[in-house]
């Protein structure tokens, strides 16, 4: 079997919204960089934001990806599915004495916020406040805020196949971030590197925008025992002002300009923009 039969890429939208062009984006050149390499594409319904997501995002999204010509390989992962897994790791997390409960507030948390963000979904550096002086396995209680306490000055470093090398500082760059929380459900960066694994991918196909993640998901993947992954973090689509496209951008939504009647092809053509 040689290197390209191995590849196994992924897809992990959040059904928070309908399928915008720059998500879109970063899937087409996910599935192009697998059909390359002679791989497959899986699908993760990443649904663990119980207020905000709906049935309704999933089979848009479907019919959004299969308009687009994205394949992919079934069964659809479901996140929501799979707490048992996350929690089991985040037990271990925890015993091992990675983990720490917080509880601040989301004011307080705003609060420590020394600067402004960047254009990113990047949070700030945590003060740690409520992180203890002295690394301890801990037990488990319900409702509570858990934190991964990062080594600091540990770097997490990785070359990204298509933005180079990348090299991130704990402590520095970015702090103790949570991994469980109160209501019950993991983190998006436990929930990923948990699935990640699970599902044996190879390669990580994502925006830019989540460059530090992936230093805190390397962090994680030390400590759980995980292999590591490939990255390939692609730029951000923009609007003719510099401004990032996101959900909140309905107007650039697959499905808004399907009903406008554009083409497969001017969608595509966008992408490269």
């Amino acid at each position: 079997m040689n290197a390209y039969q191995k590849y196994v890429g992924r897809l992990a939208p959040s059904p928070t919204g309908l399928l915008h062009v720059g998500h879109a984006a970063t899937f087409w050149t996910a599935y192009r960089r697998a059909q390359e390499r002679h791989g497959i594409l899986l699908l993760r319904d990443e649904d663990l934001d119980p207020q905000r997501s709906k049935q309704e995002f999933v089979d848009a999204m479907l019919e959004d990806l299969a308009w687009l010509g994205i394949e992919w390989e079934p069964p659809m992962i479901v996140q929501s599915e799979r707490v048992s897994l996350y929690r089991e790791a985040f037990l271990r997390l925890l015993a091992e004495g990675f983990a720490y409960p917080c509880s601040c507030s989301r004011r307080e948390l705003a609060l420590m916020v020394a600067a402004p963000h960047e254009d990113t979904d990047d949070e700030p550096v945590y003060s740690g406040r409520c992180r203890p002086e002295i690394t301890a396995a801990l037990t488990f209680s319900e409702g509570v805020n858990y934190r991964f306490r990062v080594p600091d000055g540990e770097t997490a470093s990785f070359t990204d196949a298509n933005m180079g090398m990348q090299s991130f500082t704990a402590g520095a760059d970015f702090g103790d971030f949570l991994v469980w929380r109160k209501d019950g459900l993991p983190s998006y960066q436990l929930a990923c590197v948990v699935d990640d694994a699970a599902m044996g991918v190879t390669e990580v196909v994502r925006g830019a925008d989540l460059l530090k993640s992936t230093a805190r998901q390397i962090l994680l993947q030390r400590a759980l025992g995980l292999a590591s992954v490939n990255y390939f973090h692609t730029r951000l689509v923009r609007d003719e002002q510099g401004v990032r496209l996101a959900k909140r951008h309905d107007a650039l939504a697959i499905r808004t300009l399907r009903e406008h009647g554009l083409r497969r092809e001017d969608v595509l053509a966008m992408f490269a923009r």
